[in-house]
């Protein structure tokens, strides 16, 4: 299992869906999901691509900083 506690709430606090940001990353829904939920590791493309989006860094999108 991976681990990506934020993605889920900076979606939310979006007002996103799963398969919106799923659009976003040129993915499904589904793999979005597997993201999400820690079943598979998300790329790094992907999380550059949700922090520059989301506007916060790469380490916060991890757990490993707070802003």
């Amino acid at each position: 299992m991976y681990c990506y506690p934020r993605l889920r709430d900076l979606r939310e606090d979006h007002d996103l869906t799963q398969e919106a940001v799923g659009h976003l990353l040129g993915t499904t829904q589904q793999q979005y999901y597997k993201y999400e939920k820690g079943i598979q590791e998300i790329p790094a493309h992907h999380l550059i691509t949700l922090a520059k989006y989301y506007h916060v860094s790469v380490d916060y999108l991890l757990g490993r900083d707070t802003k």
